[in-house]
């Protein structure tokens, strides 16, 4: 018997394409599509924390992989019965494109991709993590697009003018053709934009560190996340008349308040680099520097020194080193004057043991003016 079709969002007639004898899937597209954006929007707010301008790529090359894996071994654990169970295929469980990704596992297994580039970086994981925050939101509302094409993940029969029609190929249950179903894929992704924009304002508005704003994005993804998961009907693990999903989701919501509140009381008036300790690369430069500096003005000043001893420079009768020690004796005393013991200095390299009345007349006349020469 089939019920009468009302008006509702249609769902895509096919999921998949084919480029040659290569398949292309709408469910992939949409996960590399989230991948891309969450990068991006981490990149230029890592950036701007003051991470280094190619870490957020070298790290994805360890997150994103991580990433998946763990959340296809999440998708199996809480959902074992098609992979495990009397009809299930265990080498299901490696198609990834036919859907089924985790998000706790992605999170989870992610963290640990994240650690391992962040360690080898010498950079700490809660800047990181809270730079990331906004775009996971983005990313898995990108993703829900993929459940879309799949006709999959749908909620419960629905009158509501928005409900979703599901084709009778991919209905669950006894459910007749025609029956519009909430579309839980897109109430997750309004929720996820809606609170990657409130993830921003609340990050500038409290001005959110320490990795606060990785928690309370994991705190805003798993309030959502328990009504829509309340509204679904696939198939999935009950414990205690509730799905696992739910359970799972005001386990971490907990978890994560906990953290926030914490961090929060043990960090305060803390500064929150990016850097390990000791891996800042303009503490090296600034140390390195110092060093280069010094010892290049004391090899400088003791060629002089030997210059001057030799008959060098202020024994040809240029006056230029007798400028140069008496810009350093204006420069300290201030009066623009030689003092007795440059002037008694510059009798003995004369050889005279006087100044001539020629010679004293012109040092006066410069040192009289009070400027300094300009040695570039």
């Amino acid at each position: 018997m089939s019920a009468p079709v009302l008006a509702g969002i249609p769902s895509p007639s096919q999921g998949e394409w084919s480029l040659g004898p290569v398949p292309v899937r709408a469910y992939a597209i949409f996960i590399l599509l989230g991948i891309v954006a969450a990068w991006w929007i981490l990149d230029r707010r890592y950036t701007a924390k003051g991470g280094p301008k190619d870490a957020a790529l070298d790290v994805a090359f360890w997150m994103v992989p991580f990433g998946i894996v763990g959340a296809r071994i999440y998708h199996v654990f809480s959902s074992p019965d098609a992979y495990f169970g009397p009809d299930g295929d265990p080498v299901r469980a490696l198609y990834i494109w036919q859907g089924g990704l985790g998000i706790w596992g992605a999170v989870a297994l992610g963290a640990v991709g994240a650690w391992i580039g962040l360690r080898r970086r010498g950079l700490r994981m809660a800047p990181f993590a809270d730079a990331l925050a906004p775009g996971l939101l983005v990313a898995q509302a990108i993703g829900r697009l993929g459940n879309y094409f799949n006709q999959e993940l749908y909620g419960r029969p629905t009158t509501l003018p928005w409900g979703l029609q599901i084709d009778d190929a991919h209905l669950v249950g006894d459910f007749a053709s025609g029956t519009l179903f909430h579309p839980t894929f897109l109430y997750e992704l309004v929720w996820n934009l809606a609170m990657a924009v409130v993830l921003v304002w609340a990050a500038k508005r409290f001005q959110l560190r320490h990795g606060r704003v990785f928690w309370l994005y994991v705190m805003l993804y798993t309030a959502g996340r328990v009504w829509i998961e309340y509204l679904r009907i696939d198939d999935a693990e009950i414990v205690l008349g509730l799905r696992l999903n739910v359970w799972t989701s005001l386990l971490i919501f907990l978890v994560a308040l906990v953290a926030f509140v914490l961090i929060g009381r043990r960090t305060k008036d803390v500064p929150d680099s990016v850097w390990l300790p000791g891996r800042a690369p303009a503490d090296d430069d600034a140390v390195t520097g110092t060093d280069d500096v010094s010892s290049d003005d004391v090899r400088k000043a003791e060629d002089e020194g030997l210059g001057s001893g030799a008959g060098e420079g202020s024994g040809s009768g240029t006056g230029e080193d007798s400028d140069d020690v008496r810009t350093d004796d204006e420069s300290v005393s201030g009066t623009g004057e030689d003092s007795d013991d440059v002037r008694t200095n510059h009798e003995s390299v004369s050889g005279t043991g006087e100044d001539s009345d020629d010679e004293r007349t012109n040092h006066e006349s410069v040192s009289g003016t009070g400027t300094t020469p300009n040695h570039g």
